[in-house]
């Protein structure tokens, strides 16, 4: 069992790598990959901060040959200027950019979220899935990742404050289009637990509906749990690994 997507103090975690490393360990894992956030997102590294992170996460793999397989991965943000090397990278879209520079958050909290819907779209939820899924569906081209993460990341807060209806047809318009793009590049869609380890959700990223669309179009999909902290490694994935297909 491997789980690709977990953050630690280098961004916005609890834990060290290292705490992160051994958890995995307990919990029987033979691979774990520490992804912390790159800049161009407010909560992630420095440049300066990665070439320590890097280093780290080096030093890892080396203790622990033999007893897990550590990977250095990054979870590379759509507005990001890390393009080094790591051994995998998470393709994600945390804020979209505005003409006049400001950014408008998609999951920092709900009331952020409402607050730049109403200034730059109007009010109008669907111009603002329409444009975050527009960005969505560039997020392999532009950050170069292996693995596309969090795809419906914009309904976070959607069961505690529902803004708008995911069965409206200018919602699944937008998100089947940026599915449909993603899906021609190879890259698998990560089924994400972290929302609901973080009691946010119910359910995995991406929702019923879009995992469905991805199976029946021949995309590749993987677990991941996105976890904060240690206690959250592999979070549920005896119970949604049925839907790696």
């Amino acid at each position: 069992m491997q789980d690709l997507h977990m953050h630690t103090v280098f961004s916005d975690g609890k834990n060290t790598p290292e705490e992160m490393v051994e958890e995995a360990i307990r919990r029987g894992l033979d691979t774990v990959g520490i992804s912390d956030h790159s800049s161009g997102d407010p909560c992630g590294m420095t440049l300066a901060q990665s070439v320590e992170y890097r280093a780290e996460i080096g030093r890892l793999k080396a203790k622990y040959a033999g007893r897990i397989r550590v990977l250095c991965g990054l979870e590379r943000d759509y507005l990001t200027d890390d393009f080094a090397d790591y051994d995998y990278t998470i393709g994600s879209v945390h804020w979209l950019k505005m003409p006049d520079g400001h950014r408008v958050a998609i999951d920092w909290t709900a009331e952020k979220q409402r607050e730049g819907v109403e200034k730059y779209f109007g009010g109008d939820w669907y111009a603002f899935a329409e444009a975050y899924y527009a960005t969505v569906s560039r997020v392999v081209e532009v950050t170069r990742c292996d693995i596309i993460g969090h795809f419906d990341l914009i309904t976070k807060f959607m069961e505690q404050t529902p803004c708008f209806d995911v069965h409206h047809p200018r919602y699944i318009r937008a998100w089947q289009g940026a599915c449909d793009a993603l899906l021609k590049t190879g890259r698998p869609f990560e089924i994400n637990t972290g929302a609901i380890s973080r009691g946010y959700r119910t359910g995995p990223y991406p929702d019923g509906e879009i995992r469905n669309y991805i199976r029946q179009h021949g995309g590749k999909m993987l677990l991941s749990s996105d976890a904060h902290a240690k206690e959250h490694i592999a979070f549920m994935f005896e119970k949604w690994e049925r839907e790696i297909g």
